[in-house]
């Protein structure tokens, strides 16, 4: 089923009378298998109201993410959160979309500097599980007495509602960029530097690490600062000067070919078997990195966040995460049997699993929306 407009959405999920595999534009197969007829979002699309002056977006949940991004390329603009670009780590087709983005929460390496999606999220339209049109927010912040739907659809996955309309905040683009990097750093003391260079004055909006199975034998560690081109120059001189000191320095289009790698995570995307995406605090990175290692030599990490991110390739079948994990952790590339085996999404504790149903129940008291995608 693909709707043409929200009311036909409406529709279409009153009418449903079994299961919905809800979609935007299908580059992002995670999670476990939804067996549902499919229900895409991708007959939603258009941008709907631009403000540049203002800094406001609203797009309908379809609009394919090119669209957005070319409209506001062409007035200076962009989103700030970087979204990634799942397909080629996935292998999958189509066209990534603006409600995708959003009910996946998808942010890539600026989020150090500027949040996640969902800080950018104005306001959402979206259909419940019973065929309701709920909305929340607007075109500026505000805050809102009961649920914070904008906050609770970010990172749904599907699974409360169907995404009609997004709002978002945009940014401006900034004039250049530049990006100090070091090579064969061992992940504790790249992490160190990482989290020296995220404390200093120097606005950074960009650190990474690549060990040595994802950069070809020699590790790699990066730190980016964006700007006006005087700004860059001289922050980019003061770390050299500092913190990174000795690292060579990139700029412009080879620092944006950089981050790119790191955005879509272009190191992992050949490495076979499953990919690992684990949330966690970045001085625990290192010491969960080389564990990994010692059990699956064959394991390569790729940190972001300043090791707040860190994500692994690793053998198909095995569950990489370790006993009493801090953090969260997304088996986000495996085969369907696996997929249908391994929890995808880290299992929740006890209090917030009951939480989760209830809101689940709320949304979707018939269970029909991705049932099972994100376990519970």
């Amino acid at each position: 089923m693909t709707p043409n407009s929200e009311t036909e959405l409406a529709e279409a999920i009153t009418a449903a009378q079994g299961p919905l595999h809800v979609q935007g534009g299908g580059t992002r197969d995670i999670g476990a298998p939804v067996a549902g007829q499919v229900l895409s979002t991708a007959g939603l699309s258009g941008v709907t109201l631009y403000e540049p002056g203002a800094l406001t977006l609203v797009a309908k949940a379809g609009t394919p993410l090119t669209e957005i991004e070319a409209l506001l390329a062409a007035e200076g603009q962009r989103l700030p959160f970087e979204p990634m670009d799942h397909r080629p780590l996935l292998g999958t087709t189509g066209t990534p979309t603006i409600g995708g983005v959003v009910a996946a929460n998808v942010s890539g390496p600026r989020r150090i500097q500027v949040g996640a999606a969902r800080d950018f999220a104005l306001g959402v339209r979206f259909v419940d599980g019973t065929g309701q049109v709920l909305k929340n927010g607007g075109r500026v912040m505000k805050n809102v007495t009961g649920y914070d739907l904008v906050k609770l659809m970010a990172g749904s996955w599907g699974t409360l509602g169907v995404l009609s309309e997004v709002s978002l905040k945009v940014g401006a683009i900034p004039e250049t960029e530049a990006t100090l990097v070091a090579r064969g750093l061992e992940d504790d003391a790249a992490v160190a530097a990482l989290s020296a260079a995220l404390g200093s004055p120097f606005d950074v909006s960009g650190a990474a690490h690549l060990d040595a199975g994802a950069n070809g034998g020699q590790s790699e560690t990066r730190v980016r600062i964006e700007g006006l081109a005087g700004s860059v120059a001289y922050r980019a001189a003061r770390l050299g000067e500092g913190v990174c000191k000795g690292w060579e320095l990139v700029e412009a289009a080879t620092s944006a070919a950089l981050w790119l790698e790191v955005r879509d995570v272009g190191s992992l995307q050949t490495k076979p078997g499953n990919i690992w995406r684990f949330s966690l605090k970045p001085s625990d990175a290192p010491g969960m990195a080389e564990a990994i290692r010692r059990a699956h030599p064959e394991a390569a990490c790729v940190f972001d966040w300043g090791g707040g991110l860190l994500w692994v390739s690793g053998p198909e079948g095995a569950d990489l995460r370790p006993k009493g994990l801090k953090g969260h952790a997304t088996l986000v590339r495996a085969a369907r049997e696996t997929r249908e085996r391994l929890a995808v999404f880290q299992p929740e504790s006890t209090p917030i699993a009951a939480i989760t149903a209830g809101l689940r129940h709320k949304f979707d008291p018939r269970g029909i929306l991705n049932p099972g995608l994100m376990g519970g």
